[in-house]
């Protein structure tokens, strides 16, 4: 399990110092937008850009909206740092789609680093490596969901989930979800992938692959379940016939 570094904002829209990517392993942040929103906000008309702010300022609720800033100002900061530019410099771009070819496959800044971002109530996770990276933390479900939604995983883990005692469900709901979401986003497909064409368990430790992936869940606070997910370095992406069934 990986233990990520806790991001501090610095006090004004100065570049923060370059930051060491481990080669071969993912560098974790976690970003606490509670603690943390009010100073995100005061620099985010600084480091964000127009589509940035305008898309945080669509969403509905007050928390959601400083949970983005929070997020997409720490992710302009590292990279910024990573890439030697200033925040509002980062060129964020998309790749595109695998399934379809569309430009919506996995968030890029045209080389340099590979990253992905992952937000939920509160708290949001980044992850940066040298090879492509997929991240995503959830609020773990209530058992209403984990019942709605346990029958779209691969069977095994359906069955898994089926023999646990009903309280133990939502936290084994969260470890595999994330397991899987955080594959799926590295690959560049997002849920469009499909949640039961891997199986990656719904134990303590995530089964091994998917095949030219390393899969590891992530520590993150009570009540949250998170997973990162990192391409073997010279592996391309998966066919549909190398995903094991």
């Amino acid at each position: 399990m990986y233990q990520p570094e806790v991001f501090a904002f610095p006090e004004d829209g100065d570049r923060i110092p370059a930051l060491p990517f481990p080669p071969g392993a993912p560098s974790l942040w976690l970003v606490d937008a509670v603690r943390h929103g009010g100073r995100a906000q005061r620099l985010a008309p600084g480091v964000l850009d127009a589509g940035e702010l305008d898309r945080a300022a669509r969403l509905a609720l007050a928390a959601d909206r400083s949970c983005y800033v929070a997020a997409h100002v720490a992710l302009r900061l590292l990279l910024g740092a990573r890439l030697g530019v200033a925040p509002d410099a980062v060129p964020l771009t998309r790749e595109p789609c695998p399934s379809c070819g569309g430009p919506h496959g996995r968030p890029a800044t045209g080389g340099g680093v590979h990253f992905s971002l992952s937000h939920t109530r509160g708290v949001a996770l980044l992850a940066f490596a040298d090879a492509p990276v997929g991240v995503d933390v959830e609020v773990v479900p209530t058992p209403e969901v984990v019942s709605e939604i346990a029958g779209q995983l691969h069977p095994a883990e359906s069955r898994e989930l089926a023999e646990l005692p009903a309280e133990q469900r939502p936290a084994a709901f969260g470890r595999v979800w994330t397991r899987k979401e955080a594959h799926l986003k590295g690959e560049g497909t997002g849920l469009a992938g499909g949640l039961a064409a891997e199986y990656m368990g719904t134990g303590l430790l995530p089964r091994p692959g998917p095949a030219g992936w390393t899969v590891t869940d992530v520590e993150v606070p009570a009540g949250y379940a998170a997973a990162v997910a990192v391409r073997a370095a010279g592996q391309p992406p998966a066919r549909d016939g190398d995903r094991r069934k």
